[in-house]
Formats: structure tokens, C-alpha cells, sequence
């Protein structure tokens, strides 16, 4: 079945990516409706959209699923039951495909419970009590978004329809719509980790590496990007921009800062997917939809490559995770190190590979924009913050000194695991070049300062000299970590993000549900409810009934007595 799989959906993303290039060459757009249900002026209408964004987006998806599936033949080899995680892996692929060719906030909201349904099961796989933790944080978590969706649904109602395109033109300045917008907003910051609901995005990594790799490149997180981006005209119409770019801001600088204090390999990934995250949501705040499209697509394909190569070390080092007990990985991994490097230079936004495309530039439209100080100081400071963990993560795993234990036994022998990764290395590698030719057929000619135009690479190199000195642990004095305990502390846990999630989403309610059940349920609702009516109505029957055995006879005596006296009367 997997090899099926694998097959089906490289074929199908590779038809689908040559149609979409096709409907972006001629401007095409197919929209297909069909009516379910009408309902006195209101229908329920199945709607899909095949454009461009949509098309080309399915395609990215398709292909990273595809390669994910033949990678998971080998990392997946001890699993009982393949087929299972093969059909749940399938299930969030077609969620995903639902989300994305959606115009309707109903079959959105299809698509995206299904997202978070599946990423349930697939966080929990492992079952054990962290999977189980981390499943419950995430699926609450994103269950604040479908409130929100489902929110905007019923306020939509009043419209007579779900298909938000449109009323761009008829509700702009409404303020339903406005409202509406508010509740996308929070949805899409829920889904795409956003401050304050980022803490699930890390713990999410109990999942296997191979479904970390597809739910934290191409589809789960960056289900609230793309959905916002679609929503972008409603955007700029209510002036929502400025919220949006400090909150990915914040998400993108906490990110960036966390993920140099961590030693977790999935986590840092998880953490430079976070950091990217904000870096979109900041960019599309400022009106380019399409650059933060872009940099979407560029990210999923570097970061995909990074899950498996992180999820080739994992498997050969047995389990092991910390990157403080690795090193001189590139001896004996020679294929991932390679992969893993490009991946994290991409990511870094060296130049010609598919991260430096999008990458510079944004920042050259951010150095172009009217931002305040505090925002440009953000945007770049984050950036040397990738650069910084890219450096540390790559000297502790590929030229630090032998860590690992002494009867570690791992190359790249791996037939399934290396196909995947070489795979992604092409595309990651060229990708961004032809994606810009396709998306930007007029390039960005972007003109600034000598000093502006080089401040990218100026904070890439510190960053990366940052780095360095964090993996050599003598930044200020030696054994920085523990010599300033309580600012590795606040950084290294998101700014205590997950305790916060942690009692406010998980513990909290837990311990409110006893005292809500024994006065509603078994209180005023059993009061009220079914229960009293039954002791209502038990209460009449016995009171008939006594009534009946004991008192019916005399009444009937009495009845009949005083009827002779009145006949008596009468005929007297």
C-alpha cells in the first residue's frame, strides 16, 4: 500500500503542478458549485475553487506527501499495523486538499476539523503519557479556531451563503464582515501557532518524524497562512494589518530566541518552523499576499528536507533526540549531513537556494516599507537568530567532538530514507529559482542604501558567530546556561508559553468540569430537567392513586347519599 500510495500522488502532483502553471500562465480560474440544500433564501452549497494558488499548493503538498509515504517504508519498517498510519496519513492529506480548494467557510471548516481530528491521532501514535499530553494540548488548541469558524458560520448566515468571495465587494465596510475577519484571524493564529497559542507546536513533535516533516512543512500550521491569505482583501479593508504583524513579530523573535536554548533536534526544527511562520504572517500584514504565498511554498520544501534528515539521525541513533550527544555525524552520515546543511542554509537564506528567493526578499520589502523601529528591529534580529541555532545545531551534530555511545552502528545504507531526502534536496536546491520566474514573471527590482541592501548578510554571519559561541557554551563567561539560569530558563520554554497553555487549556477546565457537572447536570438540570419531570409526575400518580384506593369509595357513598336525599326531597 505504501508504494501505491507513493506512486498515486507523485503522478497526481505532478499533473496538478503542470495545471497549475498552465492556469497561472493564462489567468484561468474554474469555480464549481453544487447545491446541497436550499433552505427559504439560504443554500448549502459545495463549493470548490481551482486557480493558480490553489492548484500549485496541491501540488507541493502531493509531492512532499508522496515522498513522506516512501520514506516512512523504512522509518516506519517496526510498526504492526503499516496500512493504518499509511490510511490516517492519507485521511490528513485529503483534509488538507478539502481546505485548500474551499471558498466556502463550510467545507472549510470540513477540511480543517479534519486536520485536527487526524493530527490527534497522529500525535498520540505512540501512546504513551507525553504523546497523550501532547495530543490533548494540541487538539485543544485547535479547537479554539473551529469555535471561531464555526462562529463566523452562523454569522454568515445573514448573508444567505458561505462563499466569501463574494462579498468582498458587496460587505466591505460592514461590520459583520469585520467581525468575521476578527474570528479568521483568531482561527489562523490558532492553526499557524501563532503568540499566544504556540506552545502546541513543539509538543507536537511526539508524533513520528516522517508525519512531523509533512504536518509542520505543508500542511497543518500553515492551513492558517493560506487561509488568511485568501482572506487578505478583508484584511486591509479593516486595517487588521497592524495586529497581525506584531503578533508574528513577537512569534518570530520568541521562536528564533527559544530555539538556540533548546537541545531537542525535532524541537528546533519545530521551533525554525514556528520563526517562518512569523515571518509570513508578519509579510502578509503588510498587503504582499503573494511573497507570503511564496515563502510558504519555498518553506515547505526546506523544511520537509529538514524533518528527514533529522528523522535519519533519529533512526540510526536509536531513538536519541538530544543533539548534545552527537557529533562527527558527517563521518558516518555523509548523505544526511549533506541534506541537512543545504536544508538549514536554505533556511538561513543562502544565496541561489530556495529560502534565499523569498527570504531577501522580504527584507528588502521591509526595508522598503514605513515600519517603525521596533518592527525592522524584529524582522532582522529573528533572522541572525535562524542563522544563529542553524550554526550551533550544525556544529554540535556534524563537527563537535564523538558523543554518542560506543556501540552506535549508522550510516546511510537506507535505500527508502535516502530516496526521500535526495527527492527534496533537488527541489529545495531549485525550487525557489523557478517558483519566483513562476509566481513574479515581472522580477522585484528593489533599490536601497549600500548599508540596507547588506544588512541581510551582516546579520546572517553574526548570527552566525552567535551561534558558535552559544554551542561553545562561553558567550559572557563560562557555562552560560547555568550561570544565568533564569533568562536560558524563560527563553528555552517559550517564555513559559506551555505552562500558561498547559493550565489555561488543559488543567483548568479539568478541574472546573466536576464543580460544572454537579450543579448544572446534576443540579438545576436534573431539577428542571428530566428528572424533576419524572418525580413530578410520579408524585401525581401516587397522589391519584391513593386518592383512588382510599378515598373514591367514600366520596362515591357521600355522592350517592346525598343524591337519595335530594330524590326524597323532590318527591316529598
Amino acid at each position: 500500500m505504501c508504494s501505491l500510495s507513493f506512486y498515486f500522488l507523485l503522478l497526481l502532483g505532478t499533473s496538478i503542478f503542470i495545471l497549475g502553471i498552465y492556469f497561472l500562465m493564462i489567468d484561468y480560474t474554474v469555480f464549481i458549485e453544487w447545491e446541497l440544500l436550499s433552505l427559504n433564501s439560504t443554500m448549502l452549497v459545495m463549493t470548490l475553487i481551482f486557480d493558480w494558488m490553489s492548484l500549485l499548493f496541491m501540488s507541493f503538498v502531493m509531492y512532499i506527501s508522496s515522498l513522506v509515504i516512501y520514506y516512512s517504508i523504512d522509518y516506519m519498517s517496526d510498526e504492526s499495523d503499516m496500512n493504518r498510519f499509511i490510511i490516517i496519513v492519507l485521511m490528513f492529506i485529503f483534509s488538507m486538499v478539502l481546505l485548500i480548494i474551499s471558498p466556502n467557510l463550510v467545507s472549510i471548516l470540513l477540511g480543517w476539523d479534519g486536520l485536527g481530528l487526524v493530527s490527534y491521532c497522529l500525535v498520540i501514535y505512540y501512546q504513551n503519557v507525553k504523546s497523550f499530553s501532547a495530543g490533548m494540548l494540541t487538539a485543544l488548541s485547535n479547537r479554539i479556531g473551529d469555535v471561531a469558524i464555526l462562529i463566523s458560520i452562523s454569522w454568515m448566515l445573514n448573508f444567505g451563503g458561505w462563499n466569501y468571495i463574494y462579498y468582498y465587494d458587496f460587505i466591505s465596510g460592514s461590520f459583520e464582515m469585520s467581525v468575521i475577519t476578527m474570528l479568521i484571524i483568531l482561527a489562523s493564529m490558532t492553526s499557524s501557532a501563532q503568540i499566544p497559542f504556540s506552545s502546541w507546536l513543539p509538543a507536537a513533535m511526539a508524533a513520528p518524524t516522517p508525519v512531523s516533516a509533512l504536518v509542520h512543512s505543508s500542511t497543518l500550521v500553515t492551513a492558517g497562512v493560506y487561509l488568511l491569505i485568501r482572506f487578505s482583501p478583508m484584511l486591509y479593508i479593516y486595517n487588521y494589518g497592524w495586529f497581525l504583524m506584531l503578533i508574528g513579530c513577537l512569534t518570530m523573535f520568541m521562536a528564533g530566541l527559544g530555539a538556540n536554548f533548546e537541545f531537542d533536534l525535532k524541537k528546533i526544527i519545530a521551533l525554525s518552523t514556528l520563526s517562518q511562520l512569523g515571518l509570513m504572517m508578519g509579510i502578509l500584514s503588510m498587503g504582499y499576499s503573494n511573497l507570503a504565498f511564496f515563502h510558504l511554498l519555498c518553506h515547505a520544501l526546506f523544511s520537509a528536507l529538514l524533518f528527514m534528515c533529522a528523522g535519519s539521525i533519529i533512526h540510526n541513533m536509536k531513538e536519541s533526540q538530544d543533539i548534545r550527544f552527537m557529533g562527527s555525524i558527517v563521518k558516518f552520515m555523509p548523505l544526511t549531513s549533506i541534506c541537512l546543511n543545504v536544508s538549514s542554509l536554505s533556511l538561513c537564506g543562502m544565496p541561489f537556494l530556495a529560502g534565499f528567493y523569498s527570504k531577501d526578499l522580504i527584507l528588502e520589502v521591509v526595508c522598503l516599507e514605513w515600519l517603525n523601529l521596533l518592527i525592522f528591529f524584529l524582522f532582522f534580529l529573528s533572522t541572525g537568530f535562524t542563522a544563529s541555532y542553524s550554526f550551533r545545531l550544525f556544529y554540535y551534530s556534524m563537527i563537535g567532538e564523538n558523543n554518542f555511545f560506543s556501540s552506535f552502528y549508522f550510516n546511510d545504507n537506507s535505500y527508502f530514507i535516502s530516496f526521500g531526502m535526495i527527492g527534496l534536496l533537488i527541489i529545495a536546491v531549485f525550487g525557489g529559482s523557478l517558483l519566483s520566474w513562476l509566481i513574479f514573471p515581472i522580477p522585484y527590482f528593489i533599490i536601497l542604501p549600500f548599508y540596507l541592501k547588506y544588512l541581510t548578510v551582516a546579520v546572517v554571519i553574526l548570527g552566525s558567530y552567535f551561534g558558535y559561541l552559544m554551542s561553545q557554551m562561553n558567550l559572557f563567561c563560562n557555562l552560560f546556561s547555568l550561570s544565568m539560569f533564569p533568562f536560558v530558563g524563560f527563553n528555552g520554554s517559550m517564555w513559559f508559553m506551555p505552562f500558561l497553555s498547559t493550565n489555561f487549556l488543559i488543567f483548568f477546565p479539568l478541574i472546573l468540569g466536576p464543580y460544572s457537572v454537579s450543579s448544572f447536570d446534576y443540579g438545576w438540570g436534573e431539577m428542571f430537567g428530566g428528572q424533576g419531570l419524572y418525580s413530578f409526575f410520579v408524585y401525581l400518580i401516587d397522589y391519584f392513586q391513593n386518592w383512588y384506593d382510599f378515598g373514591f369509595s367514600t366520596y362515591l357513598l357521600t355522592f350517592i347519599f346525598w343524591m337519595f336525599i335530594l330524590v326524597m326531597l323532590y318527591f316529598i
